[in-house]
């Protein structure tokens, strides 16, 4: 697995700056050069569950037994998960958001990306994809692949709690 160097974990930094009190926008650009930026937008990795939307706050009703938080971020979901009691374990690519989570308090963080996830079986009865990470998927191919392994990491019940967007289904065209 390839180390990710600070200087090139720009999500990490635009996080960092954030949690040391500056002011930071988080700036998207889609393949079909669509760009957009918002400075609102990096609150809501730090947000409190009273200010989630309701879709949110439904998903997290739904959570049981020992929970993967899979692109945990600054650890918004897994702290909350952590509060009710939940043995949480968050992770992410990037090596700063999972230094948020530390000193925010979520005890188990570790630097993982999706594609290098390598847990013994039975180790999870949920796994949460929030933040629109489903799309970590990427692709058919990869979706495959990656669900198979959450398979065998799972218990035989468990539940994938995911949200995304679907980027066609949008007022913001750029053609």
């Amino acid at each position: 697995m390839k180390k990710v160097k600070l200087e090139e974990d720009a999500f990490g930094q635009m996080l960092w700056a954030y949690y040391k009190g500056k002011d930071v926008s988080e700036i998207w650009e889609r393949d079909d050069g669509y760009i957009s930026a918002s400075s609102s937008a990096v609150r809501k990795y730090f947000s409190e569950y009273v200010n989630w939307a309701q879709h949110e706050k439904r998903a997290m009703e739904s959570v049981k037994g020992r929970v993967l938080d899979i692109g945990c971020g600054a650890g918004r979901h897994s702290l909350h998960l952590q509060k009710r009691g939940f043995d949480v374990l968050g992770i992410d690519s990037s090596p700063l958001a999972i230094k948020i989570c530390r000193l925010r308090g979520l005890k188990k963080a570790t630097v993982v990306p999706i594609e290098y996830m390598n847990f013994k079986p039975n180790s999870f009865d949920t796994i949460i994809m929030m933040g629109n990470n489903f799309s970590l998927f990427g692709g058919f191919k990869k979706a495959r692949r990656l669900l198979k392994r959450f398979h065998r990491m799972t218990s035989p019940d468990a539940l994938i709690i995911a949200e995304t967007r679907d980027p066609y289904k949008t007022d913001n065209l750029h053609i």
